[in-house]
């Protein structure tokens, strides 16, 4: 990424477990964008699941202001947000990675809310949530892959496929800020 692109619209997507709320927190951090978890506005209280037509009413707004950083993935709505992005950072971990990493969440949170995840949804897991990330690559990477492949062309795409990558992309982002190329007023034609 040069200085004349400037993040102003950034998703990330990828498996339960991939570190999509971490990178998420980190990156806002670098690049000055306020971060969405969509987790934390789809699950209500006692995980109650929005309604679909608000679920995507909910996300028109989000993507109609100016600058934002979403993590998350929800399938039926990704095409809303990989048409509005400027960027698209997806984190292809394996899925023995993402499996332990949600195994080993649940047990760090166990029965307390994380700040990714609505109030009143205390740390869980059963068995299709396990199936899901287990059946990640399987089942929904490709059609990722072939949703960023739609919406790719005069984006920026980030694929970062070990946890290495993901340390040395965040990284050079950091040190892109620190320079001021992530800050500067130019932005691209894109």
């Amino acid at each position: 990424m040069g200085p004349e692109h400037r993040p102003k619209k950034v998703i990330i997507v990828g498996s339960a477990g991939a570190g999509k709320s971490t990178l998420a927190k980190q990156l806002g951090l670098l690049l000055g964008l306020e971060v969405i978890h969509l987790d934390a506005l789809f699950w209500k209280p006692g995980w109650v699941e929005t309604p679909r037509d608000e679920w995507r009413a909910i996300q028109q707004r989000l993507i109609a202001r100016d600058s934002w950083l979403i993590d998350g993935n929800y399938g039926r709505t990704l095409d809303l947000r990989l048409a509005a992005a400027d960027t698209i950072i997806f984190i292809d971990l394996s899925r023995w990675l993402c499996l332990w990493r949600v195994l080993k969440r649940r047990v760090q949170y166990h029965g307390r809310v994380r700040s990714d995840i609505g109030s009143g949804c205390p740390e869980r897991i059963d068995w299709e949530f396990f199936r899901w990330v287990f059946r990640f690559p399987t089942n929904e990477r490709p059609q990722v892959l072939k949703k960023l492949e739609q919406h790719a062309p005069g984006k920026t795409v980030y694929r970062l496929r070990t946890p290495a990558e993901v340390g040395r992309f965040l990284r050079q982002m950091g040190e892109k800020a620190a320079a001021g190329e992530t800050k500067s007023g130019r932005e691209s034609g894109r």
